[in-house]
């Protein structure tokens, strides 16, 4: 699983986390059913904002889901997923992302990958996930070729860039093809006059994914000598995280732009789970623990007008100016460094709740094993065997909050779990759900 939205389900209410699986389920079926069971490898976290938006803009009406049969990953239950073709063109943009990012790893030469005959295998294998992306983007009419010729040119202007070259001049293929994707939606949903603001938004989401990329992988390129945009570049993280959230202000306004049907879980993934992308890629903030609270000099998600995206900025067609910006961040918080709470969960952090030990899991690594309510009961033999080997394969035993034992189907804590200090609870706090965004300054 890759992407850079990781939403945490503390934070997304039961509603919003059983709507964002079953777009991830969606996802990963519509790969199944339309590529084979190998192509399931490229399900990925962003590839499924694609079937939200869609979904999102849609007029409500029934054949948008359907129920899947027993999965391991869902603890052989069945489920409600996201079907139709917001899901289908959500599989189209992450078989080609998909095929881009093993092409890069092939050129930096990363593992195995190091060795011709891998690379060879690897190649072949990009070539066919480029062509069944463009047979599934034909099916919903979305041309891949302006994604495919993004990835193209990325090789030719990385070769080009040097100390002094624009960070977005190295940026622009990915918002390119970012910008078409999103637009898109807006066609199938039938609601064309998005078009252009969702166009802005996917442009400054590719933007953010590029920037969060080299961000992470700076140092890990420094020690393998393998090319970062940041370094060729010469720009510092100070400038990176200027135009990161220059582009999160610039999402925020495009999003007001956006005509939608039910725009809550598009609102919370691309105005609230994507700031705290940012806030984790740059080290500012995690997943809502209590010691990422008032903390001097440390620049939080919520923070009015004057917060981490500063005043509207001129310039740009929402606001989002390409080289300008704001460039100081408050310290301290909104209130002086002080956690108003008293360092504890506002609702009370009460063991087993949304906001204490023992409460639910987080997305950061893969999809839950709980996405709906847990039912006890003891599994068959043939059943539990099913499950055992979706935990053990997918790391759920280790890294996971918590996952049903696979016979006995009780809660366990995973081996390495270590969010037991998690005080998540709604929009960073300010209201007691996700599900309600009238506390924050998006205007949605």
């Amino acid at each position: 699983m890759f992407g850079i939205v990781r939403p945490c389900s503390h934070r997304l209410g039961e509603g919003l986390k059983t709507q964002w699986m079953a777009h991830l389920c969606g996802l990963c079926l519509a790969l199944r059913r339309d590529h084979g069971q190998f192509a399931r490898v490229v399900t990925n976290y962003d590839g499924l904002i694609i079937s939200v938006l869609t979904e999102a803009q849609a007029a409500r009406a029934t054949g948008w889901r359907r129920t899947a049969g027993p999965c391991p990953l869902r603890g052989m239950r069945t489920a409600s997923v996201a079907r139709g073709e917001g899901a289908r063109l959500a599989a189209a943009v992450s078989l080609v992302l998909a095929s881009a990012k093993v092409r890069d790893h092939v050129v930096d030469g990363d593992g195995l990958l190091a060795r011709r005959p891998v690379a060879a295998a690897a190649r072949r294998v990009a070539r066919g996930w480029d062509r069944a992306g463009a047979r599934t983007g034909a099916d919903v009419g979305f041309d891949t070729a302006v994604l495919v010729d993004a990835v193209e040119r990325q090789a030719g202007i990385e070769a080009l860039a040097g100390p002094g070259t624009s960070l977005l001049t190295v940026t622009e293929p990915t918002e390119t093809a970012t910008a078409a994707a999103f637009a898109h939606t807006a066609v199938l949903a039938g609601r064309p006059g998005n078009a252009e603001p969702l166009a802005e938004a996917g442009r400054l989401f590719g933007r953010l994914a590029h920037l969060l990329d080299a961000v992470e992988d700076k140092e890990a390129d420094a020690a393998s000598g393998a090319w970062n945009p940041l370094t060729a570049t010469g720009t510092s993280l100070a400038e990176a995280r200027r135009l990161a959230d220059d582009a999160l202000h610039g999402i925020r306004l495009a999003l007001r732009e956006v005509e939608f049907t039910d725009g809550k879980l598009a609102h919370v993934l691309l105005a609230h789970e994507l700031t705290r992308s940012v806030d984790r890629a740059f080290g500012t903030d995690g997943c809502g623990h209590a010691h990422a609270h008032g903390q001097p000099g440390q620049v939080t998600a919520h923070q009015g007008g004057s917060g981490a995206f500063g005043p509207p900025q001129q310039g740009g067609a929402y606001g989002a100016p390409q080289q300008g910006g704001p460039t100081g961040y408050p310290s301290g918080g909104p209130y002086g460094g002080q956690n108003p709470y008293g360092g504890g969960n506002p609702y009370g952090g009460a063991p087993g709740g949304p906001g204490g030990p023992g409460g639910p899991g987080w997305f950061g690594d893969g999809p839950s094993f709980d996405p709906q309510p847990p039912k006890p009961g003891k599994r068959g033999f043939l059943a539990g065997c099913a499950v055992a080997i979706g935990l053990c394969c997918t790391c759920k035993v280790c890294c996971a909050d918590h996952y049903e034992g696979p016979w006995s189907g009780k809660k366990r804590e995973g081996c390495c779990n270590d969010c037991g200090d998690c005080d998540c609870s709604g929009c960073d706090g300010c209201c007691d759900c996700c599900e309600c965004c009238e506390c924050c300054d998006c205007g949605l």
